[in-house]
């Protein structure tokens, strides 16, 4: 739909990008970047709040892009063999897109720029240790993922508790990055 907007409205200038990073052992990883192994830092700005500084971003006019983006950070994205799948996702995972619309105002003249942000997320699985017999480093990564997953639930139960006074954003990399996502005006 988003590409069909922008395509017929006149007057109208569309700027749509798209990022997409994954969170393996609470590190960012910038799936789409020039060093995919590389480990990127969270900056939280006064104006702009959570930012993951130095990912890469690229514009897109259409879904062909969208979908060929998110199929090259797919190759990238942490795998390894549990009993439980031989091809276990490893991380989370978030591809982003970001539509920005300028508007000229008929009433004085000035642009507008209007923008919305949408987060497809893909959550690493829950696996018990004493299903998947993992060990070492399958073993690391199943409890970082528990952990994350664990804040996230917990992130969600205060949210919907509407009571609880501090909202627990900072327990994990992952509810860091989704916070403008799960609290303020977002629909989730």
């Amino acid at each position: 739909h988003i590409f069909d907007a922008s395509s017929i409205a006149s007057g109208t200038k569309y700027l749509i990008r798209a990022s997409y990073l994954e969170i393996y052992n609470e590190s960012i990883r910038d799936l789409l970047g020039k060093d995919v192994k590389a480990t990127l830092d969270l900056k939280e700005h006064v104006d702009k709040g959570v930012q993951v500084q130095n990912l890469s971003w690229h514009t897109c006019s259409s879904v062909v892009d969208c979908e060929r983006l998110m199929d090259k950070g797919n190759r990238n994205r942490a795998t390894g063999a549990t009993l439980m799948n031989k091809d276990s996702s490893r991380s989370h995972s978030i591809f982003t897109i970001v539509t920005e619309m300028c508007t000229k105002s008929e009433v004085d003249g000035k642009e507008h720029i209007r923008a919305g942000k949408l987060n497809l997320v893909d959550l690493a699985g829950s696996e018990r240790q004493s299903k998947t017999h993992a060990e070492g480093e399958r073993l690391r990564e199943a409890t970082r993922i528990n952990l994350s997953l664990s804040a996230l639930g917990n992130v969600i139960s205060a949210l919907v508790d509407g009571r609880s006074k501090h909202i627990p954003y900072r327990d994990s990399t992952l509810t860091r990055l989704l916070q403008d996502s799960l609290g303020g005006n977002a629909k989730t």
